[in-house]
């Protein structure tokens, strides 16, 4: 192994660039974290440094360990010899893996082999096409064989058409080994066609590698079962959402224990995004939102003792958790992330409450740079409530001057806006290019009690575009705010506020930007895959003209209907791979515009999906983004 300090890696001379404040190519230079474990001995921590290459189009790997008590990185060339094998069975004597396999007929050439040329899709159901992929008649597969040099797999879901790992993200993480080896536990939702497509029911399933029997551990729970992992103690233990079709419910951690059921975060007001035993299996450590953050909470385990349940939080500030690592003696090693700092590893120590930064990938490059400020802002909505409001000052910040100003639209619907760090809406960038940022914990973000959470679904249009109005107009009573330059820029949900705003702002803004956003409520239950999402968060379809919900959600609170309002330059960017809002979504609002003889543009990524992740593309996404607010703000 050669020893190399790993900052050296991403060094470079800001004078080459000519500034000293992020810039596009920049942030497509560093290095990107991801945590793989703690070695065998539990000295060091292993991770992989991605790092992207504009000029080759792609990333390359490395792999490192270091020290859990701080230090050098040392680069290794495979982690066989240092880190435990998960897939591995406790008794060493098998392997689980997975495989894609055929299964359905689909293609043209599947029912007529003669005709070899023809490309021809034939479904009779949907999830047709998921994310960015079309359906071949192909399922992702659990296997296991013998731990030996030219084993024969067996594929424990032989025949069967479902997926696991889940598609289109799951990964090794839905499959585990039962602590004695005799069978594998494993996350899939079984069911096909339509049936897949408005349903969020995936279980636990448990397959016997004696009997080759399989039962279904969660079979009384209809929302998401996920996340499996046993305690040291052996109790199984996994993340649960209770209501079938909302894939953002609260997220429970389930412990089974002596043929029954615990619910550690039933009576908490909040949502687990992930979790871990402490060694003792006495404690589960989780991270969840908080008040604009992702921090580490720890629970009790208390069995069948009379001990209550006690919920802490344990860190605090303005950072996200992210990854639960490990342990290492009292410390528990994790990513770190804030808005002007790609992850790091941290250390924790749970007994001192003190930080250790272990990685520094980028420390060096950020040490060179001048960074943007955040600041907490509360600001009272409409309904009386007080809202979290991120603002984000350039670098440099005079607060005698006057800044353009960006009201930023968070995506998902319900999806945190925390202290996190993109590579594409990176606050810090927008701010070193002189805009201060307003991001609004608005109305259907986790982090602030489940009733604020719940509320955007089936209200759309409603309190949350007057929580965006409410922190737009707050934050430019400031003397530093150009009220004459205020922009509105989002993505997904973001890009469907965006959209919708274009109608009712009032002339509050100059100019618009909407990425993959949803313009046509009609015809985006008509094409996106995930049916389950529109049923829940619109309240049902268009065509269900006794249901008042839903036909508010596709009359009133659909932006195709307020396009007669727009009077303001709107740049539209759309994935042709998007399948969760397809491409016509950003065709008919660009046609909308130009019909209307608004000042409008239309940037199409032919090959890239929800998102924007080669770098070359990374970087015209970036260029246009900032030509569009140097020409219209």
């Amino acid at each position: 192994m050669k020893k190399v300090v790993l900052t050296t890696l991403i060094m470079m001379s800001l004078n080459a660039i000519g500034q000293n404040v992020m810039s596009p190519e920049l942030l497509w230079k560093l290095g990107r974290v991801t945590p793989l474990g703690i070695s065998k001995d539990a000295k060091n921590v292993v991770f992989k440094v991605s790092t992207p290459s504009v000029e080759e189009n792609k990333s390359s790997s490395k792999l490192y360990t270091i020290p859990v008590t701080g230090g050098n990185a040392v680069e290794i060339k495979d982690t066989k010899d240092i880190l435990a094998d998960k897939n591995i069975s406790p008794d060493g004597k098998y392997v689980v893996y997975n495989e894609e396999v055929k299964i359905d007929k689909v293609l043209g050439k599947d029912f007529y082999p003669s005709l070899t040329k023809s490309d021809a899709q034939i479904y009779d159901g949907l999830d047709y096409r998921h994310w960015d992929t079309w359906n071949e008649g192909k399922f992702n597969h659990v296997f296991y064989k013998e731990n030996k040099d030219g084993a024969k797999g067996i594929d424990i879901l032989k025949g069967e058409t479902f997926d696991s790992p889940q598609k289109p993200f799951g990964g090794d993480e839905d499959y585990i080994w039962s602590p004695d080896s005799k069978s594998i536990l494993y996350v899939c939702k079984k069911k096909a066609g339509t049936a897949y497509a408005i349903s969020t029911n995936t279980d636990i399933y448990e397959y016997n590698l004696e009997t080759q029997k399989t039962i279904n551990k969660t079979d009384g729970n209809l929302g998401y079962d996920t996340a499996p992992q046993f305690s040291p103690t052996g109790n199984l233990t996994w993340l649960q959402m209770k209501r079938d079709g909302y894939e953002s419910d609260k997220n429970d951690i389930i412990v089974e224990f002596k043929g029954m059921k615990q619910n550690l975060t039933a009576n908490w007001d909040g949502t687990v995004d992930n979790f871990i035993w402490s060694k003792d299996g006495k404690t589960v450590f989780f991270v969840a939102p908080i008040d604009g953050t992702k921090q580490i909470f720890s629970v009790n385990f208390p069995g069948l003792t009379k001990i209550a349940i006690n919920i802490q939080q344990l860190t605090k500030g303005d950072f996200d958790v992210n990854d639960l690592v490990g342990f290492a003696g009292d410390n528990i090693i994790v990513t770190r992330t804030d808005m002007n700092h790609a992850g790091e590893i941290f250390s924790f120590n749970l007994k001192k409450n003190t930080w250790k930064q272990l990685s520094n990938v980028n420390t060096e490059t950020y040490k060179s740079l001048t960074l943007s400020k955040t600041e907490r802002r509360y600001v009272t909505t409409t309904d009386g409530k007080k809202m979290l409001v991120w603002v984000i000052l350039p670098p440099n910040f005079d607060a005698s001057k006057k800044y353009p100003t960006l009201l930023y639209c968070q995506g998902g619907p319900q999806s945190a806006l925390t202290q996190s760090y993109s590579f594409r809406w990176n606050f810090s960038l927008m701010a070193a290019k002189g805009y201060v940022v307003v991001a609004p914990n608005r109305r259907g973000m986790p982090g602030h009690g489940v009733e604020w959470n719940e509320q955007i679904s089936k209200d759309w249009g409603g309190q949350v575009m007057d929580d965006y109005l409410s922190a737009i107009d707050d934050v430019a009573k400031e003397s530093y705010v150009d009220k004459s330059r205020l922009g509105c820029v989002g993505a997904s949900y973001g890009g469907y506020s965006v959209f919708y705003l274009a109608g009712i702002h009032k002339n509050r803004f100059k100019t618009f930007i909407a990425h993959d956003g949803v313009f046509n409520t009609v015809s985006m239950l008509g094409t996106t895959e995930e049916v389950f999402f529109n049923n829940w968060d619109f309240g049902g379809a268009y065509w269900e003209k006794d249901n008042a919900v839903a036909q508010k959600a596709y009359t009133t609170f659909n932006p195709a209907n307020l396009v007669q309002n727009w009077n303001r330059p709107i740049l539209i960017f759309q994935g042709g791979k998007d399948f969760r809002v397809p491409i016509g979504q950003g065709q008919e609002a660009f046609q909308a515009a130009q019909l209307r003889g608004i000042k409008s543009r239309f940037v199409y990524f032919p090959e890239e999906n929800h998102w924007v992740l080669k770098p070359q593309n990374a970087q015209v996404w970036q260029g246009e983004f900032f030509k569009w607010l140097s020409e219209t703000l």
